[in-house]
């Protein structure tokens, strides 16, 4: 678990800076240059995702069990991740509609399956790593919003055919 647990701190934390230290995040790419931030962001969000595989296969040999889900999570559970999986794809479309209604939809759509693992999976584990991406994504959305919000971000209305894609 606790490679589970590292590779969550590493991998969230890097994707994180934005969210508590933005700023910061600005002067080291004033300093170094972008290629450079790039460079580190990758590396450590790399070193961290290969920690959650291996840290959550290791826990899940042992599982904790604390609930046990009804079946028909499961069946919620793969419709929302379908939801989310268009959520995602609605942010690499551009000029479709729902990423000019809801302007973040990658960090809505992690924030969906994260909560649709939450509702079918009741293993220790499961909680760690979806609990970790579910808490991830609010916090995210709500400095992304905040940001345009100070920034006076206007997002160009979406068009039907770019939404139809």
């Amino acid at each position: 678990m606790s490679a589970l647990v590292l590779g969550l701190l590493l991998f969230l934390g890097m994707h994180s800076v934005r969210i508590v230290a933005d700023g910061w995040r600005s002067q080291v790419i004033a300093r170094r240059g972008e290629g450079a931030w790039k460079g580190l962001y990758t590396a450590v969000s790399l070193l961290g995702l290969g920690l959650i595989i291996w840290g959550y296969g290791q826990a899940r040999l042992q599982p904790v069990v604390l609930w046990a889900s009804p079946v028909w999570t499961r069946h919620l559970a793969g419709l929302l991740v379908l939801l989310a999986l268009v959520l995602l794809a609605a942010a690499q479309v551009p000029g479709n509609g729902i990423k000019a209604r809801l302007h973040h939809p990658m960090v809505l759509g992690v924030k969906v399956w994260a909560a649709a693992h939450l509702l079918a999976n009741g293993y220790l584990a499961d909680v760690v790593l979806f609990g970790a991406f579910l808490l991830w994504s609010v916090l995210s959305f709500r400095a992304a919003r905040a940001r345009d919000r100070a920034a006076g971000t206007v997002y160009p209305s979406g068009n039907a055919l770019a939404t139809g894609i």
